[in-house]
């Protein structure tokens, strides 16, 4: 946590001496600068000519340059863009036609670019504190906590409340500061502000500000003795370059200033001073009682003490295909207990630390936290697929595959190409990457980030050796070529495809493959597989004739693309 907020900027940015967030303007001010002292169509020109130099050259013989080259694709276009300054020229050049004025539109653009670091700084990195806050004092009394608390202020809708306290708390912070003795006072004045909105994101601003003042009335020396036991260890950060402060002495101190603020917190309430009924999270600070907690959560006792439902067990091959590759059998109880079971079992570990009083109940707390409805089919994604089904999706993600290349072709150059090696409908390569993550991957889909990255490698295995082997079988022709895109592998795979098809293999997974295996459930079985018949039999006619005839042309196979464009280059030297 503490890293985090050091890298965004929070606070603990000297920690990290060679990395910190922030947004380079040093490009954009040139070409803002050269825009005004020479003009739109020279800094056109400059921007372009360093837009070029950065595109490197995919024939260079440097292995590492042809990785990281950055002439072709999404990710290549827009570090190029970034890189030159192109973004801001085209802004420029978009304001500069509507308002007719370089300098009126400089002055919008400028004003529009720290109004948006304004915006990211309030809305995001000035309240971090907050969160960081909340994960700590959650941290003191429990021993899990959910990925999901780092979005506590979403869930209690109390995000931009709790923006406008922290930017007041920062304007007054700042006014003060002009006197140097005000600034330092006021610094421990509002100090408790952070765990104050932790606690309770609905209390007003300036009813948290006025708290934390007069909960730090007495104790503000306290506080600066805390900070001046903290030198030594600032010393030792120096000296070892911030990697004591990363490992160590941050989270010390924001641990120890916790407590401090538990400490004040009590006395502030033995005081009885104004408004500290506004500090009302008692199961922030004490664990809820098991009663207490039963009866809150009722509805999830209730589930997860159900009599599990029966699955027999498995034998032998039909074992390994139902565990491990998620194939379903024809035992269509059995298939429904399975399904019920994952939801019960999946139910009963989302809840399973608070009831044991390891996690924060959110159910307790004074903010109207919102909980995700559990009337959705959240766990359907852990059925299994019959043989049928994965026929029938492997069809149907074939012919996604196939539409989606033709229509990204049909967008760029404006012209109907039938992609791929056969002359059917469809692009098997999707198809069987589909399958194969339902297949393969079945075991891992409780874990979706893991999920996700053996997609990518999965995706990227796939890609590669059918390149190889279609190259292999067609005497050199490739139907893909990514030489010139950004972390290209021997042209064969990319950093952008493979994210792509990393994104669509999640959607396959956790939404497509489950809603479409739904719909196909509900159809007539005998008709099913009479449509799966034919489309078998479809596909093998076409498998049989593209190998001797392959789809090939211009758009389709690489190779032909090279011969067209020496042939036009030919007929222009003769011309």
């Amino acid at each position: 946590m503490c890293l985090i907020t050091a890298f965004i900027g929070t606070e603990f940015s000297s920690s990290i001496i060679s990395t910190k967030f922030n947004i380079n303007l040093n490009i954009n001010n040139k070409v803002i600068d050269q825009s005004l002292a020479e003009g739109l169509p020279k800094t056109k020109k400059s921007v372009e000519e360093k837009k070029k130099s950065l595109a490197q050259s995919e024939q260079s013989k440097n292995k590492f340059q042809k990785v990281f080259s950055r002439k072709k694709g999404v990710f290549a276009s827009f570090l190029n863009s970034l890189s030159s300054g192109s973004i801001m020229l085209s802004c420029l050049e978009a304001l500069n036609s509507v308002v007719n004025s370089l300098r009126i539109s400089t002055t919008i653009l400028i004003l529009l670019s720290l109004f948006l670091r304004f915006s990211f700084w309030a809305l995001f990195i000035n309240i971090f504190q907050v969160i960081s806050r909340r994960i700590f004092l959650e941290g003191r009394i429990y021993e899990k906590i959910a990925p999901q608390r780092f979005l506590f202020l979403l869930k209690s809708r109390k995000w931009l409340q709790t923006v406008r306290t922290m930017f007041l708390k920062y304007i007054y912070q700042f006014l003060w500061s002009l006197t140097i003795i005000g600034g330092i006072i006021k610094h421990y004045s509002y100090l408790l502000v952070p765990y104050i909105i932790a606690e309770n994101p609905t209390i007003k601003s300036k009813e948290a500000l006025k708290l934390s003042q007069d909960m730090m009335r007495h104790h503000k020396l306290e506080a600066f003795k805390i900070d001046v036991s903290f030198l030594g260890w600032y010393f030792l950060g120096i000296i070892t370059l911030g990697l004591t402060n990363i490992l160590f002495k941050n989270p010390y101190k924001v641990m120890v200033l916790c407590e401090f603020y538990e400490n004040i917190r009590t006395q502030a309430k033995k005081n009885n001073i104004t408004n500290v009924d506004k500090l009302c999270d008692t199961y922030l600070f004490q664990k809820a009682p098991a009663h207490i907690l039963n009866k809150e959560y009722k509805d999830i006792l209730i589930q997860t003490k159900k009599q599990s439902y029966p699955i027999p067990k498995l034998h032998g091959l039909k074992k390994i295909f139902v565990q491990v590759f998620g194939i379903a059998t024809n035992d269509y109880i059995y298939e429904e207990n399975y399904e019920k079971e994952q939801v019960r079992i999946a139910r009963a570990k989302t809840y399973k630390n608070i009831l044991a009083g390891r996690s924060y109940p959110s159910r307790l707390s004074t903010s109207p936290f919102v909980e995700k409805p559990r009337h959705i089919q959240t766990v359907n994604y852990l059925r299994h697929y019959s043989v049928l089904s994965l026929v029938l999706l492997f069809f149907i993600f074939s012919f996604i595959g196939w539409a989606w290349e033709v229509s990204l072709h049909l967008i760029k150059d404006g012209v109907f190409v039938n992609r791929g090696v056969l002359h059917g409908p469809w692009l098997p390569i999707y198809g069987s990457g589909g399958v194969l993550i339902l297949l393969i991957l079945n075991q891992f889909r409780k874990m979706p980030v893991l999920e996700f990255c053996l997609i990518l490698i999965l995706c990227g295995f796939v890609e590669y050796f059918t390149s190889v082997y279609l190259e292999i079988i067609n005497n050199g022709t490739r139907w893909w070529d990514y030489s010139g895109y950004f972390l290209n592998l021997h042209g064969r795979i990319c950093a952008e495809g493979l994210l792509v098809f990393a994104l669509g293999g999640i959607c396959v997974v956790y939404v497509l493959a489950p809603l479409i295996d739904m719909k196909l459930r509900k159809v007539n079985k005998k008709f099913l597989v009479t449509v799966a018949t034919i489309l078998l039999l479809f596909f093998l006619i076409d498998e049989i004739y593209s190998t001797k005839h392959p789809n090939s042309g211009v758009g389709i196979s690489t190779q032909e693309q090279k011969f067209l464009m020496r042939d036009i280059k030919k007929e222009d030297i003769h011309v």
